[in-house]
């Protein structure tokens, strides 16, 4: 199954995911490896990845399609179990062909591909962000099955010339078949799935809200996995697929039960991911350095903690900024570091002994916001950084711990 989309941006936290809160957290920030299994290549400089996962189903696959080639070609033997990896492993080159069409199209709009991952029931391609219009959103969705329904046709074509009981015959028909059941099933109109970003995109196109789209296409899939759940085990166990009602034996039954549970949970989940995302576009522009800054007073590096705590206070500043003495700032002092100085010891504790020092990435424009302001942060992690006006003139410090509280909170808003 394919799940090809935006994979929205990273929340602040450890690893991308869970928000954290509290002084002393780490910037967001990408991981240098992306994980997610073993790198297989950089077709167009995106990673390839296949999960441990894929294994697993290549596998089953192995074990299902000798089976049936044992009764289609009994003749192979053993050999039947190698002429199925090599089923699998096709299957799964024509797969990362369709999120390669997804890649393409992604990267023909100048929208950055984080890396494409083969996993349990087909692939996807991490698209970092969203299409700027509808109809680019209608054409990214739409070139992965576009593709998969041509590498049927070319699987059609090939096997007119071949025998049919042969093995080139047998493994042709399987591809046509595999691919033409993946174009279906991604055609089908409910996130995560390629239809649903298609629909998302008619939505989108009709409100003019994209939000809209999301969420109209998030709850069709809600509905198509609990279809899935439902219908799936019906259809085999009624023989509405071709299949004799007479040969369908009780692990049979739990197997196709347990597959449809499967299918249905990642539709499910990815419908809700979605969802979550749109919720995190939509709220990002309320992230602003500007309005998160605290107000920050100006102290000397040889400045005593308590001292320079004591004129803060007066100021009614949470921050402290060491500067030189033209007043040029050179480090941010950590809050992190003030709290672990025991009080009866701040008189005797200088402050340039608890200060960062700045860099160029630590210096945050106090007019960014949304994206661009989590990009800055995740391009120099720190715990806080120095927010300047565009003179130059100190405006104040960003901490870490507040942009993470302001993200949750926005995150907590519904949608509008």
């Amino acid at each position: 199954m394919d799940e090809s989309g935006d994979s929205g941006r990273p929340q602040p936290g450890a690893g991308g995911k869970d928000p954290g809160t509290g002084p002393g957290k780490g910037t967001p920030r990408r991981p240098e490896d992306p994980g997610g299994g073993l790198l297989m290549g950089r077709p167009f400089g995106v990673p390839v990845y296949v999960a441990p996962s894929w294994f697993v189903v290549a596998a089953l696959i192995t074990w299902v399609f000798g089976g049936q080639l044992d009764r289609v070609l009994p003749g192979l033997g053993t050999a039947r179990y190698l002429v199925a990896l090599f089923f699998a492993i096709a299957f799964y080159a024509s797969v990362l062909v369709h999120e390669l069409a997804h890649t393409v199209a992604a990267l023909r709009y100048k929208l950055p591909v984080r890396r494409i991952q083969l996993q349990f029931f087909g692939g996807v391609s991490e698209i970092e962000k969203e299409s700027e219009t509808p109809g680019r959103e209608f054409v990214l969705a739409f070139v992965g099955p576009l593709l998969s329904l041509v590498l049927g046709g070319v699987f059609y074509v090939a096997l007119q010339f071949v025998e049919a009981g042969t093995v080139p015959g047998v493994l042709l028909a399987g591809l046509m078949i595999s691919n033409l059941i993946v174009a279906a099933f991604n055609l089908l109109p409910g996130l995560p799935l390629d239809g649903g970003r298609m629909l998302r995109a008619v939505v989108w196109k009709i409100t003019g809200k994209p939000m809209s789209g999301t969420v109209a296409a998030a709850w069709v899939g809600r509905g198509l996995a609990v279809t899935v759940l439902i219908g799936l085990p019906l259809l085999t166990h009624t023989g509405a697929l071709g299949n004799a009602t007479s040969e369908i034996s009780g692990v049979e039954t739990v197997t196709d039960a347990l597959l449809a549970a499967i299918l249905a949970g990642i539709i499910w989940t990815g419908a809700g991911n979605s969802l979550r995302m749109a919720r995190l576009r939509e709220h990002l522009p309320d992230l602003r350095a500007r309005t998160l800054t605290r107000r920050a007073v100006p102290v000397e590096s040889a400045t005593p903690l308590s001292e320079a705590l004591r004129r803060a206070n007066e100021a009614g500043a949470r921050a402290l900024v060491v500067v030189d003495g033209h007043g040029d700032p050179k480090g941010v002092v950590r809050e992190a570091a003030i709290v672990g100085v025991p009080e009866h010891r701040r008189p005797w504790v200088a402050v340039s002994g608890l200060a960062q020092d700045i860099t160029d990435g630590m210096r945050v424009p106090a007019e960014l916001a949304g994206e661009a302001l989590l990009d800055r942060l995740k391009a120099t992690p720190a715990t806080e950084y120095l927010v300047v006006e565009e003179t130059g003139e100190i405006y104040g410090v960003l901490s870490t711990a507040d942009v993470e509280r302001a993200f949750v909170a926005a995150m907590a808003r519904p949608a509008s």
